[in-house]
């Protein structure tokens, strides 16, 4: 038996239900819309195990679920060195959102990383702490800024309202998922030339723990079949 983890609620759980119903697997809840049990039609041999989308990585490199659909953000977030945990099977084509660095309009001059890590210094040598940068995503942030070269900046942890942080001064720039831009555009803010850390989708994960048995695998590949992927 194969356990399939997905989103328990929302678009992402609905465009999961559709997604994998248009390759002729039909996967519904089960029960009252309160309860987190879910039903697979069409294809023998799956459990449908709903969950946060958030949860989902964890379980799949703890081999506590075969596959997973969740934001290719998150497991890059949740999970160290996540590629040696976990396998991309699938990009799904939806949940698209952009994780980027985004900077006061004000800030003229502060178009790039390389205009970052100068107003960075700057700040410090003025005010004398560390430029803060709101954000919920401090791994992918900080592998991303210490490849770019962006050292003096510290991390201020948000989850939620990240937009406005700026606005309220509890940080000088962020690094938040958007879709249109129109939330920073109305906070004032600008997303830097380079500051696209990670373009995220739903993306369809197996776990690569060695806890696979030989009738599994099978099962994945006659899935891989069914699905086109």
């Amino acid at each position: 038996m194969l356990k399939l983890g997905v989103p328990s609620k929302g678009r992402l759980m609905e465009k999961t239900f559709d997604w994998f119903g248009a390759r002729g697997v039909g996967l519904r809840k089960s029960g009252s819309d309160r309860e987190y049990a879910g039903a697979v039609d069409g294809f023998d041999g799956i459990e449908l195990v709903l969950l946060s989308a958030g949860e989902i990585p964890r379980e799949l490199a703890a081999g506590n679920i075969h596959l997973g659909v969740t934001g290719s953000d998150l497991v890059r977030e949740k999970l160290a060195n996540w590629d040696s945990r976990v396998a991309e099977l699938a990009p799904m084509g939806f949940g698209g959102a952009d994780l980027i660095i985004a900077v006061p309009q004000g800030w003229v001059d502060v178009n790039t990383l390389d205009d970052l890590d100068a107003a960075a210094a700057a700040f410090r040598r003025k005010h004398g702490f560390r430029l803060r940068i709101a954000t919920k995503y401090h791994r992918l942030v900080r592998e991303f800024l210490r490849e770019q070269g962006v050292a003096d900046y510290q991390i201020v942890d948000s989850q939620g309202a990240t937009e406005g942080t700026v606005k309220n001064e509890t940080a000088e720039a962020i690094a938040d998922i958007t879709s249109t831009g129109e939330t920073l555009r109305a906070n004032g803010l600008k997303i830097l030339d380079d500051g696209l850390i990670h373009a995220s989708q739903a993306t369809l994960f197996r776990g690569l723990r060695n806890n696979w048995t030989d009738e599994q695998r099978a099962k994945l590949k006659a899935l891989q079949l069914v699905l086109g992927i």
